[in-house]
């Protein structure tokens, strides 16, 4: 055999090779479907975080600070004798505020009247029953303000229905996928990807009588709080490999 003979031969098969190669690429009959699954659970918050402040104001600076140092320290005392741990109060802001001298029009003067000492508490319980004999404690003890009471859920159990949320959306988004294959005369072979997403919001109150507790005018038995349900929602995107 020539040697042209032996090129052109080999020409002719590398021919026919990057012609299988082009056609196995298009051959591919793999397609796929993108779809989306939400799950939704409730659980019970088995946490609450309590916003609680002592405000208190006087024409010398020196003397409002000190009555609303000697109020908190008893706060937090009482809180404390209560069975509230010490790392669970927490300091969360503190602000000195002059209060102007106004006209009979309303119209702010120059001078100085008072101030206003306000000293922030941030309260964590671990059990929400305890929430209305908590408040009711600190408003006997000097708290006149309470700015929020924050239920929310524990890292663990946060955790355990996260887990449930998500099992729900795979399983809405796999149903939601058949339904659609099935429609299209499709199989599903495989799963390409799947992206997830979950959040939930705590529930929050803000309401609470503080000058009526500080008269006595409310009931003896503790304020009644209820912490109502938390959702929590998972979000799962698949992509799905059919044929």
């Amino acid at each position: 055999m020539s040697k042209t003979a032996v090129l052109t031969l080999a020409m002719v098969v590398l021919a026919m090779a990057l012609i299988g190669c082009v056609s196995a690429s298009d051959v591919n009959t793999d397609h796929t479907l993108q779809v989306t699954g939400t799950g939704t659970v409730t659980g019970t918050p088995d946490r609450v975080q309590i916003n609680l402040a002592v405000e208190s104001e006087n024409a010398d600076v020196n003397i409002a600070q000190s009555d609303n140092s000697q109020a908190m320290n008893n706060i937090v005392m009482t809180l404390g004798a209560a069975g509230v741990p010490g790392n669970q109060m927490k300091t969360t802001g503190y602000t000195i505020t002059p209060v102007y001298q106004q006209d009979s029009n309303g119209i702010l003067s120059g001078t100085i009247k008072s101030y206003q000492v306000t000293n922030t508490l941030l309260v964590t319980l671990n059990d929400t029953n305890e929430t209305g004999q908590i408040i009711d404690a600190a408003v006997g003890a000097g708290v006149n303000q309470v700015n929020s009471i924050q239920f929310m859920l524990s890292d663990q159990q946060t955790q355990v229905l996260r887990s449930q949320a998500l099992t729900q959306a795979i399983a809405n988004a796999r149903a939601d996928a058949d339904t659609v294959a099935s429609a299209l005369n499709a199989t599903i072979t495989g799963t390409q990807s799947a992206d997830v997403s979950q959040g939930y919001t705590p529930v929050v109150y803000g309401s609470y009588d503080t000058a009526a507790a500080a008269s006595g005018k409310m009931a003896t038995a503790p304020t009644p709080i209820q912490s109502g349900d938390v959702t929590v929602t998972a979000q799962v995107s698949v992509t799905y490999i059919i044929s």
